[in-house]
């Protein structure tokens, strides 16, 4: 069984992916960590963001297993993870291992921005998880304040813009929804409204 979320930045798709793949004893990856790790090891390496073959280098060098969300979540790593994710021999090699992962037993959740796109397309279920831009601003303003983070949100909401059009806009595997993919927008929706409206399809798909 594969479960393909896919959204924008803060649309609460990574909290939403733990809680299914908790719930059902599926494995998880948050495959935007994948980019953040090839970015650290270029940055750790002290070695150039935009020479893209020594960036494909370390994109095949990244361990899945060992992926450390709170360090990887650092504001430096993800602009360097931002510049590499353009790079389409960075994000072929890193497709080939998220669909390696995909297939582990006995069922795995995959988040990201084009899982039900390119990387599973042929998943039995996919969610594109969304909310508007303030409410994801809000959300990412209030995180940062809550870790003691100092932050502006006008700067949040225009970062999240910024991150939206570079995502949308990109040629190779831009953001947007699978066609069959069921729209969760969470603007006015709790966490565990989406999980519970989700838990309906997965369950409808494990028992066909």
């Amino acid at each position: 069984m594969i479960i393909a979320i896919d959204g924008p930045a803060a649309a609460g798709k990574g909290t939403l992916s733990r809680r299914i793949a908790a719930e059902y004893g599926f494995h998880h990856l948050d495959t935007g960590l994948t980019y953040r790790a090839t970015a650290k090891a270029l940055l750790d390496a002290g070695l150039p963001l935009d020479n893209e073959p020594v960036a494909e280098k370390m994109a095949l060098e990244v361990e899945l297993a060992g992926l450390d969300r709170e360090v990887l979540s650092a504001h430096d790593i993800g602009e360097a993870a931002s510049k590499i994710a353009v790079m389409p021999s960075v994000r072929g090699a890193l497709v080939e291992a998220q669909r390696a992962f995909a297939t582990r037993k006995p069922g795995a959740v995959l988040d990201g921005r084009d899982i039900g796109t390119v990387v599973c397309p042929d998943a039995p279920v996919k969610l594109y998880v969304t909310a508007s831009p303030e409410v994801r601003a809000r959300r990412r303003f209030d995180e940062m304040v809550g870790n003691g983070v100092p932050a502006d949100y006008l700067a949040v909401l225009a970062d999240i813009r910024k991150r939206d059009e570079r995502d949308m806009g990109r040629s190779d595997s831009p953001l947007r929804p699978a066609e069959d993919a069921h729209l969760l927008d969470t603007s006015e929706m709790s966490i565990e409204a989406a999980f519970l409206a989700a838990k309906v399809l997965i369950d409808a798909a494990l028992n066909k």
